[in-house]
């Protein structure tokens, strides 16, 4: 690493640890304020409120990191512009692409950071906040929404399998009363019914089973087997196949927010367990999982932008970085959600809905580069 890429490391993090550390004391205030009703009424102690905000906490880098980042990057670009310290670096012959490589560097580590974050840090750190609010006072309403569910459905259409299920317990991948039919090869179907089932060692075991069968495609309904228990080892769906499904089979979760706030695990198991998608459904989840994607990719975008706008040579106010900043979030912002919308309706094809604001202010920030001297 030579001595000016140092230089550069070093006059870009100081800003963006003061730029994070404002927006983490910010936070910090404005969550208390919101959440302190809350706390009171779960009862929470001083310890309990903190490890509470901890648990909180990636969520709030997910929103800011690319802001600080663009907020450091234009601060950083515009005081090195006001000094002519880019104009001495690249009159020795450094072109502005070698010189920025520190930039794309740090873009890099936060694209990864990023995806880090809002793939497994915040949905695991979100189940935590729940079981610190839940502490002393059990909210069973948000307890059963969760893992507790009544008289719901689930099905496998790759493997023609319905199942309905009086009760299901996710914590303890259990059953009661539930009913499974599928469909076999030669047009008839079976169906089994039991008064528990419990999944142990990668098999669903039905108690007090009764299993039926159709004799021929349009034959009566027959009973073939009562057993005091029977193991289906050919049920190959899982407890976490089945809550990830019954969590998006609601219509508000699938298509009530624009934003791409289902883990992209979630969504490959679903896409497992229904390959053909009604239309509405298939747009809904595919602009969500392409956006989950291209979301962290933000961190990279933003480097590109703000390279032509604060490497600009001429002696400038420091505030113009910052006024730069508030122009582009605000444009890269509405452009995703229109993009998003878009793609969610089916007017644009979910990949391109997802990656469009990445591509228009990528490639922007790209050729404003080549062309700034």
């Amino acid at each position: 690493m030579r001595l000016h890429d140092r230089y550069l490391f070093r006059e870009l993090l100081t800003p963006m640890t003061y730029c994070l550390g404002g927006f983490l004391v910010f936070w910090i205030s404005y969550f208390f304020f919101t959440q302190l009703d809350d706390m009171q009424e779960h009862k929470l102690r001083l310890f309990d409120c903190a490890e509470y905000a901890l648990a909180m906490m990636p969520s709030f880098f997910v929103m800011v990191l690319p802001i600080t980042l663009l907020l450091a990057l234009l601060y950083a670009l515009t005081h090195h512009a006001r000094h002519h310290e880019l104009t001495a670096l690249r009159a020795a012959g450094i072109s502005l692409w070698r010189l920025c490589a520190p930039y794309f560097v740090v873009g890099l580590v936060a694209t990864g950071f990023y995806f880090f974050l809002n793939e497994y840090a915040a949905p695991m750190c979100a189940d935590w906040s729940q079981s610190i609010l839940n502490r002393y006072v059990k909210n069973e309403n948000a307890s059963k929404l969760k893992t507790h569910f009544y008289k719901i459905g689930f099905r496998n259409s790759r493997a023609n399998r319905i199942w309905q299920m009086g009760e299901y317990d996710a914590d303890t991948k259990t059953m009661y009363n539930p009913n499974v039919t599928w469909t076999l090869p030669d047009g008839s179907w079976r169906a089994l019914q039991a008064v528990r089932a419990e999944y142990t060692n990668e098999t669903w075991v039905f108690f007090n089973a009764q299993l039926f069968q159709q004799s021929g495609i349009k034959g009566d309904v027959v009973p073939i087997a009562v057993t005091n228990w029977i193991a289906m080892r050919e049920f190959d769906e899982t407890p976490r196949q089945i809550l990830s499904d019954i969590k998006l089979s609601d219509a508000q979760t699938l298509r009530g927010s624009r934003n791409a706030d289902i883990p992209l695990k979630e969504l490959r198991e679903y896409f497992k367990l229904h390959p053909k998608l009604p239309a509405d459904d298939a747009h809904a989840l595919y602009t969500k999982y392409y956006g989950r994607l291209a979301i962290p990719w933000t961190c990279m975008v933003v480097v590109l932008m703000a390279i032509p706008f604060g490497a600009q040579s001429g002696r400038r106010n420091l505030f113009f970085g910052v006024a730069g900043s508030i122009f582009i979030c605000f444009a890269f912002f509405v452009l995703q959600q229109i993009s998003l919308a878009f793609g969610q309706s089916g007017h644009l094809p979910p990949w391109l809905a997802a990656w469009l604001p990445n591509m228009v202010f990528g490639i922007t920030g790209a050729i404003m580069i080549m062309r700034t001297r």
